[in-house]
């Protein structure tokens, strides 16, 4: 039977060239303001600006003729969405999109824009996520977890793999976390490649629910606040494969308040010109808040999307 890292290992071939690699590039200012050598994975450069391209095509990729035939359906608070219709519609394969209605409109627009079917649920994200999935099988067709899935997880590694050859002397890595899809995967490839580097997660302070788990040794319910963070937000589903993941890849862990994650976009915006949205800020927030620890050394953020609408965006800044 395959390991994670095997499956990491195949996806960092067979999702391309649908999936393109994104640079890791040096922030200048970064560095200089918050003295260590900082480095952003430029995951908002993906074709519909979020990392989750990547574990939508490698679930999508590995159907058999009759899954893609009857369909998928899928769960999303809005970047898994937009990746998984983006899959299907260059495989050919039908996909609904289940959300909540807190989901940001614009994100909604691009689902739909990509072809795919929205059907929106009352309730919160993972009310959404647990009626998809028991409609799924209503419909016999095939259930895309945003991050409860190893080969969704597997889309998302390919991340560690291609920072593990950009800069293989990376002393930490910081990875906003929200099921935990993308720091397990991306965990799981630099434990292989890059042992050194320190995996640490950052959460909002208003939504740190694996945070909760991890603490509690159980997926556990967890009150929840509004977040700039919509990219993390939500409960963990019940049995999630990504909480062991998680338990054994993050070294540390940070949670950072509304005010830290609006200043960290507004300083990428400053130092690197580019707009990126909440949950990207948080990974930078995350590297500030712990910028002396690392004083002289590398460390990396992953700018993991950048879809927040431009009036959000002058109102945080």
């Amino acid at each position: 039977m395959s390991t994670l890292y095997d499956r990491i290992a195949a996806a960092d071939t067979g999702i391309r060239p649908q999936v393109p690699a994104t640079p890791l590039e040096r922030s200048t200012g970064l560095s200089a303001a918050l003295g260590c050598e900082v480095w952003l994975k430029c995951e908002h450069l993906q074709p519909t600006g979020s990392f989750k391209v990547r574990g939508a095509a490698n679930k999508i990729r590995l159907l058999d003729a009759a899954e893609r035939r009857a369909g998928v359906i899928t769960a999303s608070t809005g970047n898994h969405g937009q990746g998984v219709a983006r899959a299907g519609r260059l495989t050919g394969v039908a996909v609904a999109v289940y959300v909540a209605p807190s989901a940001a409109p614009q994100k909604l627009d691009a689902i739909r824009a990509l072809g795919a079917e929205v059907r929106v649920v009352d309730g919160l994200p993972i009310d959404a996520e647990l009626h998809a999935r028991k409609q799924a099988t209503l419909e016999g067709r095939t259930y895309v977890s945003p991050y409860n899935d190893l080969d969704v997880v597997a889309g998302q590694g390919t991340i560690g793999m291609e920072i593990a050859r950009d800069l293989p002397e990376l002393d930490a890595l910081f990875v906003s976390v929200g099921g935990g899809g993308l720091i397990g995967g991306i965990g799981t490839a630099l434990r292989r490649l890059s042992p050194r580097t320190r995996i640490v997660g950052v959460w909002p302070e208003n939504s740190p629910c694996m945070l909760r788990a991890l603490e509690a040794g159980e997926i556990v319910d967890t009150p929840e606040l509004p977040t700039l963070s919509d990219g993390t937000a939500g409960a963990v589903e019940p049995g999630s494969v990504t909480f062991p993941i998680c338990r054994e890849v993050i070294h540390e862990c940070v949670t950072v308040t509304e005010a830290e994650i609006a200043a960290a976009l507004r300083s990428v915006a400053e130092h690197d010109h580019w707009i990126v949205e909440g949950a990207a800020g948080v990974a930078v927030a995350g590297l500030a808040k712990q910028a002396a620890k690392w004083r002289g050394r590398r460390v990396a953020a992953v700018l993991c999307g950048r879809n927040i609408s431009l009036a959000k965006f002058l109102e945080v800044i």
